[in-house]
């Protein structure tokens, strides 16, 4: 099958429903991927194909648990996982996309001007420095760090009655243990990523104000 053909496959499987001009946006990212990881390094997985779930599919298996959310921040997001698939498949919710390495957030704004995501913005800076004149519904890490650590460095960036979105592989019981008090796990959900044998989990966070 075609790189096409994977993604709508993939997408019909997670339930997404995407117009072809955004699917396509998601195959110019790949592409862009591509290109600059063979100067800047930005993930381990080298082929396209293996992108299509291990990338898009994986970043866009939590949208369902996104409902009703305006302003996402994607914290530790490297080369902008997920949320540049988040920002192609949601075009009403704004994303800031955060990380503190100026490689990967030149390659991020890059993206964003040639896939014309005009609800993105990127910025360069470290997670507990990063003060924003306005909070976040949802603040979202993929492997960015264990759960006690994220909370630690992110939860002032939560809005009132937003949550904390940790993707995670495997079931973190031993994480969710360390937890100190003020941060409630709400909710750990697995997630089923087409062409993905690795055990996926979301794990929703509620803070104390």
């Amino acid at each position: 099958m075609s790189l096409s053909d994977d993604l709508l496959s993939g997408l019909s499987a997670l339930g997404v429903v995407l117009d072809s001009a955004q699917q396509k946006k998601l195959l110019n990212y790949i592409a862009l991927i591509v290109k600059w990881n063979k100067v800047y390094n930005l993930t381990a997985v080298r082929e396209p194909e293996a992108m299509i779930g291990h990338h898009l599919l994986d970043s866009l298996a939590v949208l369902p648990h996104l409902t009703g959310v305006q302003r996402l921040i994607d914290v530790g997001s490297g080369a902008g996982l997920p949320g540049i698939p988040l920002a192609i498949a949601r075009p009403d919710m704004q994303i800031a996309l955060l990380d503190s390495n100026h490689k990967k957030t030149t390659f991020m704004r890059q993206a964003c001007l040639e896939l014309g995501l005009t609800n993105a913005e990127v910025v360069c800076e470290r997670v507990e420095n990063w003060q924003p004149q306005d909070k976040y519904d949802t603040v979202i890490s993929r492997a960015y760090s264990e759960l006690k650590e994220f909370v630690r460095l992110s939860a002032h960036l939560v809005a009132k009655g937003g949550k904390l979105y940790a993707m995670k592989g495997l079931y973190p019981t031993e994480e969710i243990t360390q937890l100190k008090a003020g941060a409630k796990v709400e909710a750990v959900m697995p997630l089923t990523v087409p062409g993905l044998e690795a055990q996926r989990h979301l794990v929703i966070i509620g803070v104390e104000e």
